[in-house]
């Protein structure tokens, strides 16, 4: 087997498994460390590097670095990573000093930018910095996008959003509020030297049965109803409420429902639980609140009496396995469930009327713009798309991924370089060792409990349709849930040139993690003669050059590895080192390789 390339940055990222899974690549142990020593402002500066919205991610992210965790190898559960964000946001310092400003020149170029959502925002928080004039068209009268209006304010306090946003408009981003966008081709006759598109995907999906046009009024569509109830142009709804879909959306309609009057909410679901789209701590939440989740019913028909609403049909289903193994239903019952009010939030889709199909754009399936994953440029040169507007409803973490790539391929548009061409990522890796037997992290193994998030009581929360539910962690739960952190990032690294094969870091290893073996050539052979089998095989597998006492090699399964430093504590040479691994992401205009940092 050729030898790891440990000076790759790509192979210590993958292993740090949390910041491999965000999208926008945060140093989650790294700021998990910072919340520990009370150095919070430290630590939400070093997440809004990347995600730019700590505060709102920290209440709202999808979290897909938590079901990656090392962590649920251990005991099932995974570090409360999105709740230490928040942490770091709610007792930061005033940070204002150390935001990004922009140049009091600008460099000439002119950035035109639609809807003010978190992709739009994220773009504008990249090139500000380095002089370009971004403005920005939004239809409503504030910014934030679906941030603001689909997610609810005792989700989402808007102070929160009003605080992240402006660290991003004060830096001189103009704003156009309603100021709709109805013309593409308009648009592009202003000469802007970019557009970017980040409109997000507004059209909520329709459910088209029978009766569903005869109550218009009592039949609503998912997020315009969200919209309209933030507007205030919705404050009451009937007590009996049906809600068709079960994805985060539903959630946040389910549980509005209740604050708004409703005794009786049902969502309703064409399957069973383990198919869900909505995350298992927002079902949790509506089911706290009173909220009943019915399995296996498909929608039939809206069912009126005298020209109002009063139920609608369901078909119960039971589900089985295909010849083909794909999942086929089969009805069981028809059964009417009594209701006032139907709320659908069975999805969304984009709505691009206002891009005329001749300016140069292409359109392919689902009559979505054609767009490049990599540079999020349209065939048209000089239109890029991100967030929700490139390829359909994502969460706000992917948005903001998004506009940093497109910020770094307007840069280059703009300069006239090739948009494919990305900046190269690097790293840092250090000793973290401090003596013998010290090392600058904390490698004893806790182990509590994941911590439960703390909520008001069931009567005060629906008292307001803003009274946030979450209260955030305390000090006492802070302090026991970042030591549930395995420190992925502080890395075993092996100089082959010191090991003396004496097999003491094999005996002392709990994970049984590590083998000195004879050299094979394939993956799987050599995979074959672990330690303890490999059971996850798309974690990397570490192979050391050749040891120079009997040229065998020392191999490292990365995936079951808690990072307690017990094999450098134990190796008599110093061949075993726990080294702090820091990922260094490029931005545009921000290489991320100066001379003294890359490896």
């Amino acid at each position: 087997m050729v030898p790891t390339d440990v000076t790759d940055p790509a192979y210590y990222h993958r292993v740090v498994d949390c910041q491999w899974a965000c999208p926008a690549h945060t140093d989650v142990p790294e700021y998990i460390r910072l919340v520990a020593q009370g150095r919070h402002t430290e630590a939400y500066l070093l997440n809004r590097e990347s995600n730019v919205f700590p505060g709102i991610l920290g209440r709202t992210c999808d979290r897909p670095c938590e079901p990656a965790c090392r962590r649920t190898r251990v005991d099932g559960k995974p570090v409360a990573i999105c709740r230490l964000k928040r942490v770091a946001a709610d007792h930061r310092g005033d940070v204002s000093a150390h935001l990004p400003t922009a140049p009091s020149l600008s460099n000439g170029r002119r950035i035109a930018l639609v809807g003010a959502g978190p992709a739009s925002l994220t773009v504008c928080n990249d090139l500000a910095p380095l002089g370009y004039a971004c403005v920005v068209f939004e239809k409503l009268d504030r910014p934030g996008g679906l941030m603001r209006t689909n997610i609810p304010a005792f989700r989402l306090p808007p102070r929160v959003l009003d605080e992240e946003i402006a660290m991003i408009t004060g830096m001189g981003v103009e704003m156009r509020y309603s100021t709709p966008v109805d013309s593409m081709r308009g648009l592009l006759d202003e000469g802007w030297d970019a557009v970017f598109v980040g409109s997000g995907a507004p059209k909520g999906k329709e459910l088209d049965l029978p009766g569903r046009w005869d109550a218009p009024d009592r039949v609503h569509v998912g997020i315009q109803w969200l919209e309209s109830v933030h507007f205030g142009h919705v404050d009451a709804v009937g007590p009996r409420v049906l809600i068709i879909g079960v994805g985060n959306t539903a959630m946040d309609c389910c549980r509005t429902a209740k604050r708004l009057g409703a005794t009786e909410v049902r969502v309703m679901a064409r399957r069973s639980r383990p198919h869900f789209k909505a995350s298992a701590w927002e079902l949790d939440d509506a089911q706290e609140e009173g909220v009943e989740i019915v399995e296996n019913h498909a929608p039939r028909r809206f069912v009126l009496d005298g020209g109002r609403l009063v139920g609608m049909e369901f078909d119960r289903l039971a589900w089985s396995e295909g010849p083909d193994g794909r999942a086929r239903s089969e009805v069981v019952e028809t059964v009417l469930l009594p209701c006032d009010d139907v709320v659908l939030a069975i999805g969304q889709d984009n709505a691009f009327p206002w891009i005329e199909r001749d300016v140069g754009i292409e359109f392919g399936e689902w009559d979505m713009p054609v767009v490049d994953r990599t540079t999020f440029q349209s065939s048209r040169p000089g239109v890029f798309f991100g967030g929700d507007a490139a390829w359909g409803p994502e969460n706000i973490i992917w948005a903001v991924e998004h506009g940093h790539q497109a910020a770094i391929s307007i840069h280059n548009h703009c300069r006239g370089l090739p948009l494919a061409e990305r900046p190269a990522w690097g790293m840092n890796l250090g000793s973290a060792r401090l003596g013998m037997h010290a090392w600058e992290y904390s490698n004893d193994y806790e182990p509590a409990p994941r911590t439960r998030m703390n909520h008001v009581d069931l009567v005060a929360r629906f008292e307001a349709l803003d009274t946030e539910v979450e209260l955030g962690f305390t000090p006492e739960q802070t302090a026991r849930e970042v030591e549930r952190c395995l420190n992925c990032d502080i890395e075993t690294h092996f100089g082959a040139e010191l090991c003396i094969e004496c097999d003491a870091c094999i005996d002392v290893c709990p994970a049984s993690c590590l083998t000195i073996t004879q050299d094979v050539e394939s993956e799987d052979a050599l995979r074959a003669r672990l330690t303890a089998p490999a059971v996850n095989l798309q974690q990397p597998m570490y192979v050391s050059a050749p040891l120079p006492q009997t040229l065998r090699v020392m191999v490292k399964d990365e995936d079951i590895c808690i990072h307690c430093g017990l094999c450098a504590e134990r190796c008599p040479t110093a061949a075993w080192d726990m080294q702090k691994f820091q990922l260094l992401i490029s931005y545009a205009g921000r290489p991320a390789c100066p001379s003294h940092a890359s490896v």
